[in-house]
């Protein structure tokens, strides 16, 4: 099979090349490629719901939404992806080229469910499809060495998660490649095998300037805006609760495309003025609307931005 090679380690620029292999090429193809340290949710999910976004903030990991259903996934560079791309009657045809792949590598891989890939019965590659017109894509994860403790972290939502509109994740038993497969010492030792075993001898496609030049243009105002990665945040229902010096303050809250919907604050925190005031203000408001709001009236003493971490 003809391949695209993109080095960019970059998850919105991926996600716009993904984009782009699916919708500005008539060939078939496939890809590998990888992203740094990011949590990657499907196109029908909330982030509120699936992503714990302060641990986010604080380990520097980013945050990105495909074109594609599932659930949510994190990726770092322990993590090789693929993607393939091509008339949809055609890519049907491969939906178990990648267990086959493994299979041949030398582990008992076997395509179960809708989209997983099961390796001596625990998951170790979760794929994705797209239709466009007469085209199809297919993409999904490898997981070769990632750091388990993250991403176990990173898809762990704080708070009380009451009910979500979006498609919520299934957590299965994960394993990592690297243990089974000792003749290849590095991921990139893996890649090459891998990627000759797809490539077949078949040819790069290239990709002009132009086109990766569309790419970078989807990254930036698509798949890098807060309108894509957050405002598609279907309705999602929370309960959260956080002890101050003022009190404590519990927030019940729904959050639709990115804003407030519903909010109500209870506890027995101490304030000057009541805190439906300040709520009634939010509505129709994004969350981080909170920080530019005078909250100490609300919640003696309370800062805007340790408010906002009720939400967090």
């Amino acid at each position: 099979m003809q391949y695209v090679l993109n080095p960019s380690t970059d998850p919105h620029w991926n996600m716009a090349h993904d984009e782009f292999l699916l919708e500005g090429l008539r060939e078939t193809v496939f890809c590998l490629w990888q992203n740094a340290p990011s949590v990657i949710v499907g196109l029908n999910q909330s982030v509120y719901a699936e992503v714990n976004l302060p641990y986010l903030e604080a380990h520097g990991i980013r945050l990105a939404r495909r074109v594609t259903g599932g659930g949510a996934v994190y990726h770092d560079l322990g993590n090789l992806n693929y993607s393939i791309a091509g008339p949809a009657r055609e890519v049907e045809r491969h939906y178990d080229l990648m267990a086959d792949a493994l299979r041949k590598l030398g582990l008992p891989a076997e395509r179960t469910g809708r989209n997983d890939i099961m390796v001596n019965g625990r998951k170790c590659s979760g794929w994705a499809k797209r239709l466009s017109k007469d085209r199809m894509m297919i993409h999904g994860t490898l997981m070769w060495d990632v750091d388990l403790e993250t991403l176990t972290a990173a898809l762990a939502v704080p708070g009380s998660k009451l009910s979500s509109a979006g498609i919520a994740s299934v957590r299965s038993r994960v394993a990592n490649l690297r243990p089974l497969l000792p003749q290849f010492g590095t991921l990139a030792e893996f890649r090459a095998a891998l990627h000759d075993l797809l490539a077949d001898g078949d040819a790069e496609t290239s990709l002009s300037d132009s086109q990766r030049a569309r790419i970078t243009e989807q990254a930036r105002n698509k798949f890098g805006t807060w309108d894509w990665i957050y405002g598609r945040s279907p309705q999602t229902e929370f309960a959260a609760c956080k002890k101050f010096p003022c009190g404590t303050v519990t927030a019940h809250y729904k959050l639709k495309h990115g804003v407030f919907t519903e909010l109500a604050f209870s506890g027995d925190f101490i304030g000057s003025r009541p805190a439906g005031e300040l709520a009634a203000g939010l509505i129709g408001k994004k969350v981080e609307t909170i920080l530019e709001k005078p909250v100490e009236d609300y919640f003696d003493g309370l800062t805007p931005a340790a408010l906002l971490s009720v939400f967090h």
